[in-house]
């Protein structure tokens, strides 16, 4: 079998990157990763380069921030046919060495089962969604009862997530169209396909895989410190991050979209499956909004660069 792809999207904050990088790569876990750059301004790139490491199947740097979805549909149109496809945000320190073949065991154990992901942790608050505790020959996890549209927080969190093959095959790509990532996600996998949802978390709701989602840390905590060459007083990787980091204000502008294009799910005007500028045979085959797509990828590239 395939060892699973593995997708990691970086955007500047260096110092998360490097704790995060060095969390995943210290796990004895099999797989190819692709690492994407979004143009970061700090010395991302720099430092990405100088890793060695035999499962490190690609890096690219991108000339521009596209904002995270289509970076990561261009790491999911590598994928080979049948490999299963894991995402790692770059401010995510995995703690649980077995990560990965935890995932495998509830894939393997509820073939029912396409999407997972692990719940978000300190700073943010753990609030599950309606959930439905499964559990089956000793491998537990949390089902998505609903995956409604447009409620807070009743999705599978992006930060740390997998997807089987067969899903994919059905529903194509993360959204270009909307871009609303992990919130459009899983309400189209449980309402528009017959896959479920979940949490990689027992039945009391504790995550089987732990990690650490720390937003900032000093220079001095910083493990690549003397590798940086930003002058740390007036400039840091976090400061850099904020001032382009777009999500949260494109969210805002652009929710119509995403409220358009499930009302057009309901009403059968398209397929779950969303097409991709980095896959052409998708888009030839498939409902693609392009003044959408442009509109969004024009956004991030005149306010994240």
């Amino acid at each position: 079998m395939v060892p699973p792809f593995l997708s990691y999207i970086t955007f500047n904050r260096l110092g998360l990157t490097a704790r995060s990088l060095k969390s995943i790569l210290d796990t004895p876990e099999d797989f190819e990763m692709h690492i994407i750059d979004s143009n970061s301004k700090d010395d991302t790139w720099e430092y990405i380069k100088s890793i060695n490491d035999s499962r490190i199947k690609s890096i690219t740097r991108l000339v521009m921030n596209y904002g995270p979805v289509f970076a990561l549909n261009l790491n999911l149109s590598k994928r080979k046919e049948n490999q299963y496809f894991f995402s790692v945000d770059s401010d995510v320190v995995i703690k649980t060495k077995n990560w990965i073949t935890l995932f495998m065991d509830v894939f393997n154990t509820f073939p029912e089962v396409g999407l997972l992901g692990v719940q978000r942790t300190a700073p943010y608050f753990p609030i599950y969604p309606q959930v439905i505790p499964k559990s089956k020959d000793n491998v537990t996890y949390l089902e998505l009862k609903n995956g409604y549209v447009d409620v807070l927080l009743d999705f599978i969190h992006g930060c740390c997530m997998g997807m089987r093959p067969e899903l994919i095959k059905e529903i194509g790509y993360w959204s270009e169209e909307t871009c609303y990532g992990d919130a459009e996600l899983s309400p189209r996998v449980v309402n528009y396909t017959n896959f479920k949802a979940g949490f990689m978390s027992d039945q009391n709701m504790i995550s089987q895989i732990v990690i650490d989602m720390a937003q900032d840390i000093t220079c001095a905590e910083c493990s690549i410190k003397e590798q940086c060459k930003l002058d740390k007083k007036n400039t840091t990787c976090f400061n850099i991050h904020r001032d382009s980091y777009k999500n949260a204000p494109f969210v805002k502008e652009f929710k119509w979209k995403y409220l358009e294009f499930f009302k057009e799910l309901e009403e059968g005007k398209r397929t779950a499956y969303c097409a991709s500028t980095s896959d052409k045979k998708s888009m030839a085959t498939h409902i693609y909004n392009k003044e959408w797509a442009i509109e969004n990828l024009n956004y991030y590239k005149n306010n994240s660069n």
